[in-house]
């Protein structure tokens, strides 16, 4: 490969892939496609080179822009995706278009030019898991995380648009012979997150001066996982997945939203106890956890950051050193928060 796209690419998850690419492979050149919503960020892809990362501003169910830059590359690696479920609750419509009929324009311009493609996803399709509490054997038992073998059960119209966009994935792959691949991963966290996001809210919530908010009573899992190995497995599934096949990424980074939280605050010089409870979401899923043995032991893939509190230190002071990056936005997303009483 020499030339690849990335959709969605001035986004949090997909800016952080940008960068690991050109970092790490220098023979590579990445154009970004992104519509550039509140989610997507020109400032997050400054400082990379001109001659390796181009940005074009564009929606993925433009049809004939699509079709114009895929043709002129080797492999798409599709992250962008409406991902906020809060937001998918108030209007499912932009996931509907966005995540189905944007993923759909995609794979039938990659499959008209022989182009690879990989899809990548979110742990969210296979629905929630029972807390570690309720578990027999104390969480270690089969069918206590999910594998590619888990069934699809999604619980909101985010995650259920993310799992018909992969489903869409697997038929052009059977019916047409789509050169594919699907990842689905963890919760994310670290630099050039949107701030309305769980960890990246918190911080920012207290270098303002605000008191954190935790949904319910915070017991929710969620299975996180830094960026940059997220980065490092789609990379690892682009250059040596077969084709066909679904992969887990995960770095065995289980913790609830209370302990994220109390964490967070203890790092940073505050009272482990000082924020306050809202009213939790609707249809809050319990708790996600990966099973990421297919790709480490198929593909050799590890992760850098197994250690989530030295992860969270890098983060917090990114969100520390980068307020400018931020600041500008942060009233109007508590604003939207405070609404909902959240």
């Amino acid at each position: 490969m020499k030339n690849i796209i990335v959709t969605g690419g001035a986004g949090f998850i997909g800016s952080n892939f940008v960068h690991y690419v050109v970092t790490n492979h220098p023979n590579i050149h990445v154009t970004v496609l992104d519509k550039l919503t509140y989610a997507g960020n020109k400032e997050n892809l400054a400082g990379l080179p001109a001659d390796r990362v181009k940005l074009v501003i564009g929606d993925i169910v433009d049809a004939e822009l699509v079709e114009r830059l895929v043709k002129e590359t080797d492999a798409v690696v599709h992250y962008a995706a409406e991902s906020h479920n809060d937001n998918s609750l108030k209007d499912p419509f932009p996931f509907v278009q966005t995540n189905i009929i944007g993923t759909y324009t995609l794979i039938e311009a990659c499959l008209k030019n022989n182009v690879r493609y990989h899809h990548v996803s979110t742990d969210e399709v296979y629905g929630d898991l029972p807390l570690r509490e309720d578990l027999p054997g104390n969480g270690e038992g089969p069918g206590e995380k999910f594998t590619s073998e888990t069934p699809y059960n999604p619980s909101s119209p985010y995650s259920s648009t993310k799992a018909g966009s992969d489903l869409l994935v697997k038929a052009w792959v059977r019916s047409f012979g789509l050169q594919a691949t699907i990842s689905n991963c963890s919760n994310n966290y670290g630099p050039y997150q949107h701030i309305e996001k769980f960890i990246p809210r918190q911080i920012t919530n207290i270098l303002s001066s605000i008191r954190p908010k935790l949904y319910g009573e915070g017991k929710n899992v969620r299975d996180w996982i830094h960026t940059n190995d997220h980065s490092s497995a789609v990379w690892a599934v682009l250059t040596k997945g077969h084709i066909g096949e679904t992969y887990l990424i995960g770095a065995d980074g289980e913790e609830n939203n209370k302990q994220v939280l109390e964490m967070i605050l203890e790092l940073m010089n505050k009272p482990k106890d000082a924020y306050d409870h809202v009213t939790d979401r609707t249809g809050h899923d319990l708790r996600y956890a990966i099973d990421s043995t297919k790709l480490r032991e198929e593909l050799g893939w590890t992760p850098e950051f197994t250690n989530f509190q030295e992860g969270l230190v890098e983060t917090i002071n990114w969100y520390t050193e980068n307020k400018n990056w931020w600041l500008a936005e942060k009233k109007a997303v508590e604003a939207n928060y405070a609404k909902n009483g959240q």
